[in-house]
């Protein structure tokens, strides 16, 4: 249904249960990188977090500079930097250094910050941080752009601020702006024609897919531009196996101690029956995959049905399973989902599919070929013994 080449990538929050040890965990992580790394994936994103103990990476420049070092294709994302809980002036001077640093394989990533107790410990009213963000975004963006800016603020006050090194990426950075729910991402990207990162492309935020990008459309339209849907990123959680049993049976591992983060954030979230089994009930919501390759085959065409084309498709990575079965299901995707998509082997079916409807004509000719060399070596030999003179005793 598009021409375009779908990307795969993954949202690192991450996700890591409190029971076990961080320092290996955050090693673990750059571990993850590296293998998916060399699986093909296109981008890792990095998130920022200071409260609730699952999300244990602050400092997504930090991890990245790490990272980049260690791999060789990867795109890194901060995904997301919460901007009301910076000065825009420190975040553009760090994105423009990565991207020097991993000479332009860094991605800009913006939000408001989610977590409300980030927000909490630092006294930030939950009301003002999407109008904040729009702000910080809005002067990031000039800042980058080479921009001298002179502006005061309820939050900032800069006299002639300005960046002393540009970008190496020109003009900078790809920048993208989170999605859930609210039009809030779809309005900035479009009035700043920016990527957008849907971080809940299913459940709720299935529903607002078409919309949140119809908003972007509008607003891109009134500035007189078009989104690019190869700048559309969907994320949503996966993890597969060989067989669904074999899913199911790995995430025992720690799903229920996710689900249990989850609700910490808000009671009502993922707010399962009693009695009825977390894994059945996830499932069965669509709130992600839990299954094979062909389960998360079916959602990425589901989300292309609703969504239209998107450039990226990205998991949101949780550590359901144990490390080797994390890793196997990684391999499971690069083997089977991303050629499906890709199309990476159609002509390689084409090509089996003739050498079976041309069977029998290939199969006679070999034959043929073969007895004629028969035929020969036989004409051949003979007119060896026939030349000789008679044998001597």
């Amino acid at each position: 249904m598009t021409n375009i080449n779908l990307r795969y990538g993954i949202f690192l929050g991450p996700h890591h249960p409190v029971d076990e040890d961080p320092t290996y965990l955050i090693h673990r992580d750059f571990e993850l990188m590296e293998l998916i790394d060399k699986l093909g994936f296109a981008e890792a994103w990095i998130g920022e977090h200071h409260s609730g103990g699952f999300e244990l990476i602050s400092s997504p420049e930090l991890f990245i500079a790490a990272a980049a070092e260690r791999t060789k294709h990867l795109k890194f994302g901060l995904g997301v930097v919460s901007l009301p809980y910076h000065n825009p002036l420190m975040v553009a001077n760090r994105v423009i250094q990565l991207d020097h640093q991993t000479r332009g394989r860094v991605m800009f990533g913006a939000g408001p910050g989610l977590i409300e107790g980030d927000s909490a410990m630092m006294g930030i009213d939950s009301l003002k941080k999407r109008a904040r963000m729009a702000e910080g975004l809005d002067l990031i963006l000039r800042l980058m752009s080479g921009e001298w800016v002179t502006e005061k603020t309820e939050w900032y006050d800069f006299t002639e601020a300005h960046v002393q090194l540009l970008p190496y990426t020109k003009p900078y950075p790809e920048v993208a702006v989170a999605s859930v729910v609210t039009p809030s991402g779809g309005r900035l990207a479009g009035k700043h024609d920016l990527s957008m990162l849907c971080m809940a492309a299913l459940g709720l935020g299935f529903d607002a897919l078409d919309t949140n990008w119809k908003v972007a459309q509008e607003i891109a339209a009134e500035h007189g531009r078009t989104m690019d849907p190869n700048n559309l990123r969907l994320v949503v959680p996966w993890y597969i196996a060989e067989t669904r049993q074999k899913a199911r049976e790995d995430v025992q591992f720690a799903f229920t101690r996710w689900l249990d983060y989850q609700r910490a954030q808000d009671a009502t979230r993922y707010n399962v029956p009693v009695g009825e089994d977390p894994i059945d009930w996830y499932v069965g919501k669509n709130l992600g995959v839990i299954g094979t390759p062909d389960d998360v085959i079916a959602v990425i065409e589901r989300l292309q049905a609703k969504q239209g084309p998107f450039g990226c498709f990205c998991q949101y990575a949780a550590d359901w399973a144990d490390w080797e079965g994390t890793k196997k299901s990684y391999e499971l995707f690069a083997r089977y989902v991303k050629p499906h998509f890709n199309r990476s082997n159609v002509n390689r079916q084409a090509s089996l599919e003739w050498l079976r409807q041309n069977n029998e004509t290939n199969a006679a000719r070999q034959r043929a070929a073969a007895d004629a060399m028969f035929v020969q070596h036989n004409a051949e030999r003979s007119g060896r013994r026939d030349n000789r003179g008679p044998t001597e005793i």
